[in-house]
């Protein structure tokens, strides 16, 4: 992926800058991220939080994760859209691929979360599956 990774929200009013390769890229089906996005999973990559530098306002809806630990879903408060997701006491921050400048750089390495993934989904038979959060690899 080309470095420095870029995005931003529809309307341009939050606009983001990673200088850090991805530590993972990934599809999670649970039923939270399934309503976060309205469809069948969030395609997201995780990234160290320092990497990242963000202009614009962004807001931040809370949830309880499967995991019991507070994830913190972040947008833009103008136009609506999704663009990164946190843990309070995680170091990483993870982007939205849809928000990306290049989304077509993002390449998914693993389905996670698949026990909740909706039976009209297809999933990439290529890619490993995890019917919860994986084990640290």
């Amino acid at each position: 992926m080309k470095i420095p990774i870029t995005g931003g929200c529809l309307c341009g009013c939050v606009r983001y800058e990673c200088s850090a390769e991805p530590i993972v890229m990934g599809n999670c089906h649970c039923r939270d991220c399934q309503q976060a996005t309205g469809t069948a999973f969030a395609a997201a990559m995780l990234v160290p939080r320092e990497a990242v530098a963000i202009t614009g306002e962004v807001k931040y809806y809370e949830v309880t994760g499967e995991s019991g630990q507070t994830i913190s879903r972040g947008f833009c408060p103008n136009c609506g859209s999704r663009l990164f997701g946190k843990r309070a006491s995680a170091e990483f921050l993870s982007i939205m691929a849809g928000s990306l400048d290049e989304p077509s750089e993002f390449r998914p390495t693993m389905d996670l979360y698949t026990a909740s993934a909706q039976p009209w989904d297809y999933m990439n038979p290529d890619l490993p599956k995890f019917t919860k959060f994986p084990p640290p690899m």
